[in-house]
């Protein structure tokens, strides 16, 4: 019986934190309705055995939103990484969805439809294993067809959510999924998604450290030079999240607060150095609250130039009221501000770094740190992570957050975190701030001179 085993080592520094699990998954997980098989080749590949008993020699992942930034950059990952992955790509693009399908070569093919169309989906559903849903922006949205589709055709499921109230839908088809026998996720992008992740690992070794320590605040920090070469989507997502209330926990109370507000100066470490951030409404806050059980939790953001901090902070306080809660009016003005903000970004490039911070009522701290050169290509990296995980068994039927464990195995959150940090310039856990914030030097016998 072949296994794959995959090792993510990290520091046992200050608070005594050992190395992260080596990490052993079965060649086979046998699910009811589907199972997957794992090879031992160097990039692992996957095979589905169906419910009807017929094998397909690979796995099938149909990419929606496949024409844009974040559904081509998880199709090239997947490509990249899994090369038995046979891929569609789903979007309203035929030019931009044929150019990727011939770039990616044999394997890969476009589908041009109207995922609104329930009777379309599901017919393309039934043809594959795993649905990745990376047509945003979530916000605003008023329903979960999507998720709908895959329940009704026994398709595994996945999305790139970062929306608190479409995450929360999702999630009332939990039972739904269990009764379907089908494993769904929502959130499963880098932030959230790989935040997430981190944030559960943070807690879990801490507690293992000491049983005494309890998480008291975790706090997520983000940054992005210009839009990350994240495309029109992403930018909406951001001017729409300007318009909803922040949701943060202060010592288990749920507060609400302004958007882009609490800005607070974060250091990203080695190469990026302090930054400012800003509350955001965003998904993990709540879902860290619920499953991971912190009493305090927040979400912030920042970007640079600082101009475009100055200016999210105006449209924030100033935008006409019901602007930012009109998607329409928001692709507009998206459009109209497009080719300034893809003219800077030109300049200040596409950096992106996430800072999970752990305090707990021990007084122990520790941080994690991620940060790649481009987004455009790390969000791929993470998406493609998750839909992996999925195809060999990592996820329970049900639909999860990514921290609890129905949705990434704790076994298998070593593997995810050493497959999404894939060409990372800094990926570090458990360390304390310290260590991040000062950049000490080892001076031997795990001694670190300030």
């Amino acid at each position: 019986m072949l296994h794959c085993k995959v090792t993510l080592s990290c520091g046992t520094l200050g608070l005594g934190i050992e190395q992260l699990r080596a990490v052993e998954s079965s060649s086979y997980c046998r699910r009811r309705s589907w199972k997957v098989r794992c090879s031992n080749s160097t990039a692992q590949q996957t095979t589905v055995v169906k419910e009807d008993g017929k094998r397909s020699k690979q796995a099938r992942v149909l990419v929606l939103g496949g024409t844009g930034r974040v559904g081509g950059s998880t199709a090239r990952a997947l490509a990249a990484t899994d090369p038995a992955v046979q891929i569609v790509l789903a979007g309203r693009n035929r030019e931009k969805g044929e150019a990727l399908a011939k770039e990616l070569g044999e394997g890969t093919q476009f589908s041009q439809f109207d995922f609104e169309d329930a009777e379309t989906l599901k017919s393309i559903l039934s043809e594959v294993d795993l649905v990745v849903h990376a047509a945003g922006p979530f916000q605003r949205r008023t329903n979960c067809n999507v998720l709908e589709a895959a329940l009704a055709t026994k398709t595994a499921y996945i999305d790139v959510c970062d929306d608190q109230d479409f995450s929360k839908r999702a999630k009332g088809y939990h039972q739904q999924a269990i009764d379907a026998n089908v494993p769904a996720m929502t959130t499963t992008g880098i932030y959230p998604g790989v935040s997430n992740i981190m944030a559960a690992e943070l807690v879990r070794l801490n507690q293992e450290a000491s049983s005494e320590s309890k998480p008291s605040r975790i706090r997520y920090s983000y940054y992005t030079a210009g839009t990350g070469g994240a495309g029109p989507t992403i930018l909406a997502t951001s001017f729409l999240l300007l318009g909803e209330e922040v949701v943060v926990y202060r010592e288990g109370e749920k507060l609400l607060l302004k958007a882009y507000s609490g800005v607070r100066d974060v250091d990203f470490g080695k190469g990026l150095g302090k930054k400012p951030t800003y509350l955001l409404n965003l998904p993990e806050v709540a879902s860290t609250h619920e499953v991971l059980g912190v009493p305090s939790v927040s979400a912030r953001f920042g970007t640079d130039p600082a101009l475009w901090n100055w200016g999210m902070s105006a449209v924030a306080n100033f935008a006409p009221e019901g602007f930012l809660k009109d998607k329409s009016k928001v692709d507009a003005f998206v459009q109209m501000v497009d080719p300034v903000v893809r003219a800077l970004d030109g300049i200040v490039g596409e950096k992106v770094s996430m800072r999970v911070d752990l305090d707990c009522t021990d007084g122990k701290k520790a941080v994690g740190i991620y940060t790649h050169k481009y987004l455009s290509v790390a969000v791929g990296v993470s998406i493609a992570a998750f839909a992996r995980a999925v195809l060999e068994g990592s996820t329970q039927p049900g639909v999860w957050f990514p921290e609890e464990e129905g949705g990434i195995k704790v076994e298998d959150r070593a593997k995810l975190l050493e497959r999404a940090s894939k060409g990372t310039s800094n990926f570090i856990m458990n360390r304390p701030p310290w260590m991040i914030e000062k950049d000490p030097k080892e001076i031997g016998f795990g001694l670190y001179l300030q």
